[in-house]
C-alpha cells in the first residue's frame, strides 16, 4: 500500500471557495514528490488536509505508514516562512518539538545539534534567528522538522522567497539530505524547473478547484548535481513538465 491514499478529496471554506474537488493521489514511502500547479490552485490546502492541520469536506485519506492502519506517521511540516522563534538560539528552536514531547534537555539538545548539522548549520547552534541569512533561516526550520526523525517531510513552497543561487543550492542540499535519511517527501513549488530537479514523480494539478489532472515520472538518477540542471535531459524533461501542466490548465478551462 502506498503511504498515504488521497481519494477524491474536496474542500470547502467557510467564505463559499472550494478550493480543492475529487482530489486523488497516492503518495509512496520513500519517494520524493512534488506537487506541481499554479497559484492559487489548492496545493498548500492539499498538504494540510494530509498534515491533519485541516478536514477535508468530502473524500478520504488513508494512511499504512504509522503504528497502525489509518495512523499518521511521524511528520514534520515545512512552511513558506521560516516561523522561528526571534528570541531564542537556533538550538532551542529546532529542540522546540522535543520539548514539546516532553524529551529531556540533554537528549533534545544533542538530538537538534546533530539536525542542525545534517542540514550544515554545525557552529551555528547558539546564534539567532537574526544574525542568519534567509536560507539559514530555511535550513533551521527544516532541522526541526526532521528532528523527530519523521518518516514524511511535508514541505510547503519552503524555498520560493529565496535568491536563485540560494534556491539552487538549497535543492541541491535537500536532495543529499533525503538520500542519506530517505525519508518520505512531498515538495509543494509552481515552479517547473525545481520539480524537475527533485523529483522522482511530479503531481500536476489544474486550477482552482484544484485536482490532480496529470502525473509525470522523472527517471533521472541521482545525485542531481549543478551538471545535471544545464544538460539536455534535464532540459527535455522540463520542457514535458511544463507541457502537462499546459495541458493541466487547458483541460480545467473547457471543463
Amino acid at each position: 500500500m502506498p503511504l498515504v491514499r488521497v481519494r477524491d478529496v474536496s474542500k470547502d471554506f467557510a467564505n463559499g471557495v472550494r478550493a480543492l474537488e475529487g482530489t486523488s493521489l497516492d503518495i509512496e514511502a520513500g519517494e520524493f514528490l512534488s506537487v506541481l500547479g499554479p497559484s492559487g490552485c489548492g496545493k498548500s490546502t492539499l498538504l494540510r488536509l494530509i498534515a491533519g492541520l485541516a478536514e477535508p469536506t468530502a473524500g478520504t485519506i488513508d494512511w499504512s505508514g504509522g503504528e497502525g492502519l489509518g495512523r499518521r506517521p511521524d511528520l514534520g511540516f515545512v512552511f513558506q516562512e521560516p516561523t522561528l522563534m526571534p528570541w531564542t538560539t537556533a538550538l532551542a528552536n529546532v529542540a522546540l518539538p522535543l520539548k514539546l514531547a516532553g524529551v529531556a534537555r540533554s537528549e533534545r539538545e544533542a538530538r537538534a545539534a546533530d539536525a542542525l548539522g545534517h542540514v550544515g548549520l554545525a557552529g551555528f547552534e547558539r546564534s539567532y534567528p537574526r544574525e542568519l541569512s534567509g536560507g539559514m533561516k530555511m535550513r533551521v526550520s527544516i532541522a526541526r522538522a526532521l528532528v523527530t526523525e519523521a518518516k514524511l517531510l511535508l514541505m510547503d513552497e519552503p524555498f520560493a522567497a529565496l535568491d536563485e543561487i540560494t534556491r539552487r543550492r538549497l535543492n541541491t542540499d535537500l536532495l543529499e539530505l533525503w538520500q542519506r535519511t530517505r525519508f518520505t517527501a512531498v515538495f509543494v513549488t509552481h515552479s517547473v524547473f525545481e520539480s524537475v530537479f527533485l523529483s522522482q514523480r511530479i503531481a500536476v494539478m489544474s486550477a482552482r478547484p484544484g485536482r490532480v489532472l496529470s502525473e509525470l515520472a522523472i527517471p533521472a538518477g541521482y545525485p542531481r548535481t549543478e551538471a545535471f540542471g544545464t544538460s539536455a535531459e534535464y532540459a527535455a524533461l522540463c520542457r514535458l513538465a511544463s507541457g502537462r501542466l499546459s495541458e493541466a490548465m487547458a483541460t480545467q478551462g473547457a471543463a
